[in-house]
């Protein structure tokens, strides 16, 4: 079996297309429903389901804990917005060792990336450099390997904060933290669906230095 991929979702149009250019691959797939609309329905991969919302990072942690309990080591992370391309799987999964966190730095140099999406990734970056005295290029990104001993961390930020915050425990743990360099998809704006603003990341931020 190759590696597993988890894949939070919440309310998706997209989620059927990123799952089977996922599984075309042969990877173990496990997606996790949080309180979507409508129930995630698949016929070739897990499905978790939470009730009612409860954020990206706890379906995230959901899916890791199934990882684990499957016997995965490690999992991939890719969102489910068709932002994250299938293919470029294998650079992180070559890239990864034990303890290790690797991270997909997004090309950003697309027409369609907003300027608010390279704005927040600069603003996100500046302050996790800061607060851990590593270099990172894409600390907003997504698409990731993570340890399942990521579980063990005192995490506290349950939402898209996690994926910030997660980063820094895992340095202050002793863990490490690769980039690597990926390609990805935005569509045109009038094609784009609703997703979470880089400012909410950057209030976060201003939050939890004050």
């Amino acid at each position: 079996m190759k590696e597993c991929v988890v894949i939070p979702v919440y309310n998706s149009p997209y989620i059927k297309e990123v799952v089977q250019s996922v599984l075309d691959l042969g990877y173990y797939v496990i997606v996790v429903d949080d309180g979507s609309n409508s129930k995630v329905n698949l016929d070739n991969a897990e499905v978790i389901r939470h009730k009612i919302n409860m954020g990206k990072g706890e379906a995230i942690l959901s899916g890791a804990k199934r990882a684990k309990e499957l016997g995965f080591k490690s999992f991939v992370t890719m969102d489910s917005d068709k932002q994250h391309i299938a293919s470029e799987i294998k650079k992180l999964t070559d890239a990864y060792e034990d303890n290790t966190i690797v991270v997909g730095c997004r090309n950003f140099e697309h027409e369609n990336v907003p300027k608010s999406s390279k704005f927040g990734r600069s603003f996100s970056n500046f302050w996790v450099n800061l607060e851990t005295f590593k270099k990172f290029k894409d600390t907003q990104s997504g698409f990731r390997v993570y340890p399942v001993n990521i579980l063990e961390l005192d995490i506290k930020y349950k939402r898209f904060d996690f994926e910030i915050e997660v980063l820094v425990l895992h340095v202050y743990s002793g863990g490490r933290v690769k980039d690597v360099d990926v390609e990805c998809y935005y569509p045109p704006t009038d094609e784009r669906g609703i997703g979470i603003l880089p400012e909410q990341d950057i209030l976060y931020f201003m939050s939890w230095k004050c």
